[in-house]
């Protein structure tokens, strides 16, 4: 089970550093932009993919060393491939429902949100600033700045009657996330207009198609069950 736990507690980020590296060479003339969306598309997959089976991975572990969990996920069957939000935000509070089986009063705290949410725009800023990512697509990279669409009360929201992994607009910008990978993944574009409408520029949602947004709440979504896991893993060795 170590390669799991090893994967699971991985960074993300380490693909974009890849791809980073991998790409400097190439350079930032104009004869380079048409690579841009090959590229982006290649390293959104490759993340999208990467988290997908981390969250299987979490499932197994949890699966594994709780019988009564492995057993009602057994006869559910209902997890799927990961790639949508609500099987993430199950696999969120089922992790977070397993930390508190062995410590009652355990809660993420307002520091550790900010600590997350600071370095994901970290991560994005000194991975991307200065290189052909952010000359390719200037406009996106600075948006992604300008608007600080991710706020800390928009993720790891509890409420009086559940806890979820995030909220609006995060929850808008995921979807436009999952469509985007469905889109990559089975080349739907292939068959449509390439471009988009008139209508789909005005929209208030065409903001949040942004590579730099996606990847930063890849991130985000990264960090969070980096901790949470770390943390099971430490409530359910004190436990044995």
């Amino acid at each position: 089970m170590k390669n799991h736990t090893d994967f699971i507690l991985s960074p993300i980020t380490e693909i974009l550093n890849n791809a980073v590296t991998a790409s400097a060479g190439i350079g930032s003339g104009i004869e380079t932009y048409p690579l841009y969306d090959y590229i982006m598309q290649s390293i959104f997959l490759k993340m999208t993919g990467y988290q997908e089976q981390k969250m299987k991975c979490i499932w197994w572990e949890m699966a594994t060393n709780d019988y009564d969990y492995r057993y009602s996920e057994m006869r559910s069957n209902k997890l799927g491939e990961c790639s949508k939000y609500e099987e993430k935000n199950k696999i969120y509070k089922d992790l977070t429902n397993q930390i508190i089986k062995h410590c009652d009063n355990f809660e993420i705290t307002i520091l550790e949100k900010n600590n997350i949410l600071n370095e994901t725009i970290l991560n994005i800023e000194e991975t991307f600033t200065n290189t052909n990512f952010s000359i390719w697509a200037q406009d996106n990279f600075n948006e992604f700045f300008k608007n600080n669409i991710i706020k800390v009360e928009h993720f790891i929201v509890k409420t009086k009657s559940e806890i979820n992994l995030f909220i609006d607009p995060l929850n808008k910008i995921y979807t436009a996330l999952y469509n985007h990978r469905n889109i990559c993944a089975h080349n739907t574009k292939s068959y449509q207009q390439n471009l988009p409408t008139l209508k789909t520029l005005t929209s208030e949602n065409y903001r949040y198609e942004n590579y730099f947004i996606w990847f930063a709440l890849l991130i985000l979504i990264d960090k969070i069950f980096i901790l949470l896991f770390n943390k099971y893993l430490e409530v359910y060795e004190n436990s044995i």
